[in-house]
């Protein structure tokens, strides 16, 4: 068979210092790599294909869904993880997620990046068998572990001592991403550095901006909020840290800690339950805390306990093996061919049941 054409639809690197970005990039990169197969285009307004795979529910992309090929849509996010992260009128914000159902409803098909979205997708009358999880993953090339000299250099620029033992948060700034307390365990470890990388990617829109552009403004000595980071500096920044602190309430897919883990750095996080598949609590991979008062008490043994330290370490390049580029490149391989060919079989299916009919008459 001929190449298969896909045609990518996004709009999520429009808006700095959020995850689907970096999602998406990795993504289209790594299906580009497989030009064997696949001729990949990016929003393209003109040509036929065979698949288009629209990543951000933008309505200019949604138009484009019609019968004429595979129509697939990525869900980073379904309706209820909406909830502490924008904040709109209740009625715009109702129709929005009316808006969302419908968009995903209209799909042939459904990627999702973490298995947990797959029950409620179901529930809300998408039929499981044409929902596939593929998790997200990052280049190793991109986000590594650098050598000591390297990490004093970003310190310096940070202005961060060497032997400042050094707790980062990472993420857009806002209420579900455990900003408060984040700041609440910086006020209890004074002796130690807390820095977050990341800012209101979505201004006033963001909920809690007044409360959190107030901590912001006026922070602990300790804390540093270093603003949106451009992606080709994270790694550094990953590297700068000694643990990364994610106290999220909610979270959709964490494009942030499988960053961060390849730094072979722990990772600390609140207890959720759609951590645990993706990254392994069975394998004790990560530290966890469900409040302040454990929070602290995981920082404080992680910065005093070497052989505590060096099991997280540890856990971190087992998390970080598993989305390897190679492993995630076969399962897309797959993917596209698999859901053309369903496609294309139904198509026929009902074409010839459409004759059948018309001869009946």
């Amino acid at each position: 068979m001929a190449k298969l054409k896909i045609n990518m639809l996004s709009a999520a690197t429009t808006v700095d210092g959020q995850g689907v970005g970096s999602a998406y990039i990795e993504q289209v990169k790594l299906v580009k790599e497989c030009s064997d197969i696949f001729e990949v285009a990016e929003n393209s307004g003109s040509g036929k294909f065979h698949i288009y795979h629209m990543h951000t529910v933008n309505p200019k992309y949604r138009i484009r869904f019609n019968k004429k090929h595979v129509n697939v849509t990525y869900v980073h996010f379904i309706p209820s993880t909406l909830d502490g992260s924008l904040k709109m009128p209740k009625l715009i914000f109702k129709i929005f997620k009316k808006y969302v159902i419908k968009t995903y409803r209209k799909a042939d098909e459904i990627v999702v990046v973490n298995p947990s979205f797959i029950p409620p997708l179901v529930e809300l009358g998408i039929k499981k068998e044409n929902i596939t999880y593929i998790p997200n993953f990052v280049d190793h090339e991109t986000f590594h572990k650098i050598n000591e000299e390297e990490r004093n250099a970003l310190r310096d620029k940070y202005n961060i001592p060497h032997d400042k033992f050094v707790v980062m948060g990472c993420g857009q700034v806002q209420t579900r991403k455990g900003v408060v307390d984040f700041i609440e365990v910086a006020k209890r470890n004074p002796d130690k550095c807390f820095v977050w990388a990341g800012g209101f990617s979505f201004g006033k829109m963001t909920d809690g901006y007044k409360q959190l552009k107030a901590i912001m403004d006026n922070p602990p000595e300790n804390v540093k909020f270093l603003g949106i980071i451009p992606r080709t500096e994270m790694n550094g920044i990953f590297n700068l840290s000694d643990v990364l602190f994610m106290p999220s309430l909610s979270e959709l897919f964490p494009m942030a800690i499988l960053e961060a883990v390849n730094s072979f750095k722990p990772v600390l996080l609140r207890d959720l339950d759609l951590y645990e598949e993706i990254l392994f609590k069975d394998k004790d991979c990560y530290a966890i805390g469900k409040n302040v008062d454990e929070f602290d008490e995981q920082v404080n043994k992680l910065a005093n306990d070497k052989d505590y330290y060096e099991h997280y370490s540890q856990g971190s390049k087992v998390i970080s093996d598993f989305y390897s580029k190679e492993h995630v490149k076969s399962i897309w391989r797959e993917y596209y061919p698999r859901i053309y060919q369903k496609w294309a079989a139904s198509k026929k299916k009902k074409l010839k049941m459409e004759k059948k009919k018309y001869k009946a008459q």
